[in-house]
């Protein structure tokens, strides 16, 4: 198992009330050994004019689910943070309504860096963006 921090899904939604994830309806439905998943809805909150998924919602989910696995492999979070770095998303497929699901894996967790690959995926299991997500480990502010 990849995580230094006991976490709870209950736990993660409860972290995320009155942040933008929360705002754009995500919520953690997921936490395993080594990936870290969430859904978000697609609706007024998260389209664009066309009325498809909007290509910064699906980053804000790629970056919310690797930030927040970044932290959960935090070895002492009272002295570190982790920062989103540098996120690349790629949208592949288009989607109207129902929900997406991100899952994110570490590709590589450094001492100071960890790099995440995100996929998510609409209801059907069909792949609409896959995002790549590097944090920083900082000093605790």
């Amino acid at each position: 198992m990849i995580w230094k921090t006991e976490a709870t899904i209950e736990g993660l939604n409860a972290m995320s009330e009155n942040t933008m994830g929360s705002h754009l309806g995500m919520e953690f439905t997921g936490i395993g050994d080594d990936f870290l998943e969430a859904r978000m809805p697609v609706d007024h909150r998260t389209k664009q004019p066309m009325g498809l998924l909007h290509g910064g919602a699906s980053a804000a989910l790629a970056e919310t689910l690797g930030s927040v696995a970044s932290y959960l492999c935090i070895e002492d979070i009272s002295k570190e943070a982790a920062v989103g770095l540098n996120i690349t998303a790629d949208h592949l497929r288009p989607i109207s309504k129902g929900w997406v699901t991100g899952i994110a894996r570490p590709i590589k967790l450094g001492r100071k860096i960890h790099l995440w690959s995100i996929e998510i995926k609409n209801e059907k299991d069909q792949l609409v963006c896959i995002s790549k997500l590097s944090v920083m480990i900082i000093p605790k502010p």
